[in-house]
């Protein structure tokens, strides 16, 4: 997995470190968030070999976190060698001396837990989450990895993990829309062989050449003990847990001496201008990027402020003038990247359809202008300062959060405290630190500026620029070349102790659902709340019954329109006006459509609870109806849908759920709309949903957090006496599987680098008795990374990035489905893995197979209620489908009591690949012709809107 980047500013955002904290804070009149004194709780030492040790002990859940970062991330590569460093994280995920093949996934969820790991410029981190019995199975499976596994790293796995990773690149680059920007933007940016001159996935070439000599040198001079901070959060035993480090790590020999990199900021002596013809975009992008400097100086968190400014909000420049006078785009982005050696400022702008980017680049110079005119405010820089103690609350919310931040503050700051000076540094920006930063590194600099604009469109880009040397790979015949590693036992790497024998795993905590409320106010909505006190934050949502079901579908998209209306100001607020009401807050308050519903979702401080439900309340009843932003919304949109009709994953959903649920369902309907609807829609269409579907009736609030039953529901007085209830139905829509016949249906996406892949058909909805049961059923077939079709796909063939069956319901029967995206050369093959996978399911799968199911769905129920945006989840689920406040151990019943008879008998029931739809996004020229001969009832070829065409209108 490659993970963003980190500035110091996202650091403290989105993984705050994980204390006790102390907090003196008070709110002023209006309950703007007050400074906070944070003091850390954490403990760190170092073994003899040099591995840092940094442990925290949170006792709020039976649960435990271990993340291992090393300091070696793609910023240690060279150039002809690049992608190693992600290249290495995976071949880590495979075996070890100690541990078999494809083990480590399945045994961390075997004991209910979840696994991953992230590399990124500048480091590469490990991590797991497990209930606290398997604490010792983690620290075996991560002391084996680091100390006692380049002996097991062979041709035929190292040839395997090549293949995974290139098709990481085709999935995230090669068959994206704007793929190759970051890849064109750094190597103009930085100059050749500075170690941000290249991406993290690496060249294609580079990973395509890499040897088993390569992987093992790469291994020997950054994996050791000495490179690394070993970082254990959550509720264990100190003392006893110092011991199973130091038996499991002490042993392990330092490696080489690594050094520190060197700071490495660039300068341009002058401006680059560049453009690519995009295959997969509708839209032009314009980037303009200039060099800054590395994180934790003064200067990184000053840009980090000047990007929020420019970019942020209704009273933002870019926003004035891009957005509102110019109407070029929906959404200027402005953001400040300071990593370990080096630093970027980007400004990007995905324009509308057609939109010449020389207009672009013009108002992002007048927006500059604007910001020189007007200047700083001091409530500007009040105004992001605001959030950061709600966003600290956040980011300690759950153990692996706290992990990754002590973790981080110990690689790059040498201290895994370093929070409190970064807060101090971040409470020190001030005006003058802002402009100084745009006079010093913005104004009139030179830069990198590039224009992705759609195939054919040249008229679009911006003067004066050259084009962009993108190597994009061709689609060739599938090659299939068998390595053969030669016979022979693994040499084991000494050790004090017997490796080869997993710890025993001590009695699983047990099921402890958190005690929950509710009650039904006199309007009839109903309410639901679990109070969790460990901090002092609120989450809350209240969801509306009915969202996309009840548009009309010759005008598909009111409800997804309502969601951004109701935002925009209220009958008392203009929209700025509300936007600044709720920073005050420090709160974050989001409206969105779904297919059956309409969700308010908020999150806030517990002591501004009340004002922040005040707010809701007054965006719930008192919408402003204001027209300029209903056209500003209805321009952003149409552009929206016209983007997303060149993402090949969009175009999927699609077109498989048209396919599946017919042209008259709305779920055969995209809940934004089309051009055409969009277009057709009212503002007065917007006030008779209103009107005609908003309804107490209808809705659910749910609550979680620091705030009591009695001070919820005093805080809903205002909707219960203001909202009147109304009668609203919810029309049905039946839906059945009636297919009687395998057919495979075509997309063409031409020269597409990856075909994706979805199988399936109507299963049933949520609230069908065998919904669940199902589900555990689906678990090894699909169900998690150590599933059949995943192990098959990825682990065996190297097709994929990965590969997952499951199914889909609400009150409204789902589907089952199987999906993928596979490198274009291996479509075939992979559909005939899945209908082969699929039925050989149904002879029933081994006992352990079964034991392995139980385990990981039962003993993963104690990651399940530590944070509060899980238990919003459950209340959401408790309360959409009337189940039991206790549902959860009826689900564990269900899956105790299973048994491999009524395992292969849910398979056989719910599992007929001869009776599904076979849909196939990707490169028609090369790919569809052999789907005639491989034995499905029917072949067919539609457009991007599921519609049927034949093979020469697509070459048209």
């Amino acid at each position: 997995m490659i993970r963003t980047k980190w500035t110091p500013m996202a650091v403290m955002l989105s993984f705050f470190v994980a204390t006790f904290v102390s907090c003196d804070k008070k709110a002023d009149s209006d309950g703007d968030v007050a400074e906070a004194k944070l003091s850390i709780d954490y403990e760190k030492y170092e073994l003899e070999n040099g591995l840092n040790v940094v442990l925290h002990q949170d006792k709020s859940d039976p649960i435990v976190s271990v993340a291992i970062q090393y300091g070696v991330g793609s910023n240690r590569e060279k150039k002809g060698r690049t992608g190693f460093a992600h290249l290495f994280e995976h071949m880590l995920f495979q075996e070890s001396e100690n541990v078999p093949q494809d083990q480590f996934f399945k045994t961390i969820q075997d004991a209910g837990g979840t696994l991953n790991g992230g590399t990124w410029q500048d480091g590469t981190i490990y991590y797991e989450v497990v209930p606290n019995n398997a604490l010792e199975t983690v620290l075996w499976l991560e002391s084996d990895r680091m100390g006692f596994l380049i002996n097991t790293v062979t041709e035929s796995a190292f040839a395997n993990q090549q293949e995974v990773v290139q098709n990481e690149k085709r999935q995230r680059v090669d068959n994206n829309p704007y793929g190759h920007t970051s890849w064109v933007i750094d190597k103009n940016l930085f100059p050749d062989g500075h170690p941000y001159s290249w991406q993290v996935i690496g060249e294609l070439e580079d990973l395509q050449n890499a040897t088993v000599a390569d992987v093992k040198e790469f291994y020997d001079k950054f994996y050791g003990p000495n490179n690394a901070t070993l970082v254990i959060a959550g509720d264990f035993d100190a003392a006893k847990t110092k011991e199973l480090v130091e038996k499991y790590f002490g042993e392990i020999k330092k490696r080489q001496e690594v050094e520190p990199l060197e700071v490495q900021n660039v300068t341009l002596d002058e401006t680059k201008r560049l453009y690519h013809e995009d295959n997969f975009a509708t839209a032009p992008q314009l980037n303009m990027v200039w060099p800054t400097v590395e994180m934790y100086t003064d200067d990184a968190y000053a840009l980090d402020f000047l990007g929020q400014i420019l970019s942020d909000g209704k009273k933002a420049p870019l926003y004035r003038v891009l957005v509102e006078d110019m109407e070029v785009t929906s959404q200027p982005y402005a953001y400040n990247s300071s990593d370990q050696i080096a630093g970027k400022f980007s400004i990007s702008v995905t324009a509308n359809a057609g939109v010449d980017l020389d207009s672009v680049e013009t108002g992002i110079n007048k927006a500059f202008a604007l910001f020189e005119k007007e200047g700083i405010k001091a409530e500007d820089i009040e105004r992001i300062k605001a959030g950061l103690e709600t966003d600290f609350y956040n980011g300690i919310s759950s153990v692996l959060g706290k992990s990754f931040q002590l973790a981080q503050y110990d690689v790059f700051a040498g201290d895994p405290g370093f929070i409190e000076k970064d807060i101090e540094n971040i409470k020190a920006v001030t005006t003058d630190d802002v402009m100084r930063v745009y006079e010093k590194y913005i104004k009139g600099k030179p830069l990198v500026l590039t224009s992705f604009v759609p195939k054919g469109e040249m008229q679009l880009i911006a003067e004066n620029s050259e084009k962009a040397e993108v190597v994009e790979e061709e689609i060739t015949e599938n090659v299939k070349t068998e390595v053969l590693d030669a016979e022979k036992e693994i040499e084991k790497t000494p050790s004090s102790f017997d490796r080869s024998v997993p710890p025993a795993i001590g009695e699983s905590p047990k099921l402890n659902i958190p005690e929950s409320w509710t009650a039904e106010l006199p309007n009839e909505m109903e309410v639901y709340g679990i109070v969790q006190d460990e901090l002092p934050l609120v989450n809350f949502s209240l969801v509306l019954d009915g969202g996309h079901l009840l548009d009309d579908l010759s005008k598909n998209g009111v409800a997804n329109l309502m969601t951004d209306i109701m935002m925009e100001g209220t009958a008392n607020k203009t929209p700025l006006e509300l936007e600044e009401a709720i920073d005050r807050l420090g709160a974050s308050i989001n409206m969105y459509t779904t297919d059956e519903s309409i969700v308010i979702r908020g999150n806030t401080l517990a002591r501004n609870f009340d004002a922040t439900m005040a707010l809701v309340e007054e965006i719930l009843l008192q919408p402003r109806w204001d027209e300029k932003e209903f056209a500003r919304i209805k321009t952003s949109t149409i552009n929206s849908i016209k983007r997303s009709d060149a993402n090949p994953n969009v175009i999927a959903n699609r077109v498989y759920n048209k396919v599946l649920y017919g042209e008259n369902h709305p779920l055969a309907h995209p809940t934004s709309g089309t051009v055409e609807s969009v277009e057709a829609i009212t503002i007065q269409d917007l006030k008779d949903y209103y009107n005609n579907y908003f309804s107490p009736s209808v809705s659910r609030f749910h609550v979680v957090g620091d705030v009591s039953k009695d001070k919820a529901l005093a805080a809903l007085e205002g909707l219960k006496t203001k909202w009147e209830a109304k009668e609203v139905t919810i029309p049905e829509f039946p839906v059945a599987n009636n297919r009687d016949k395998a057919s495979l249906y075509f997309v063409d996406i031409p020269n597409a680098k990856q075909s994706i892949i979805n199988i399936g058909y109507i299963a049933m909805p949520r609230t069908d008795k065998d919904f669940y049961p199902a589900e555990v059923m689906n678990y090894k077939l699909g169900g998690s990374f150590s599933g059949n079709v995943n192990l098959v796909l990825r682990e065996e063939k190297g097709y994929t990035y990965g590969a997952r069956s499951g199914f889909s319901g609400t009150k409204i029967p789902g589907t089952f489905t199987a999906s993928s995206s596979v490198r274009t050369n291996t479509t075939g093959e992979s559909v005939e893995i899945f209908r082969d996978e699929i039925a050989k399911y149904k002879e029933g799968i081994t006992p352990e197979d079964l034991e392995f199911t139980k385990n990981a769905l039962i003993k993963s129920n104690a990651r399940r209620f530590e944070t509060q945006g899980s238990l919003l989840g459950m209340l959401q689920e408790r309360s959409s489908y009337d189940l039991d406040p206790n549902y959860i151990e009826k689900e564990e019943a269900t899956i105790n009591s299973m048994t491999l008879e009524q395992h292969k008998e849910l398979a056989n029931k719910y599992l007929d690949e001869s009776k599904m739809a076979y849909l196939v996004v990707g490169d028609a020229a090369t790919q569809y012709q052999q789907f005639k001969k491989m034995g499905f009832d029917e072949v067919k070829l539609l457009d991007k809107d599921g519609n049927e065409v034949t093979l020469e209108e697509v070459k048209k």
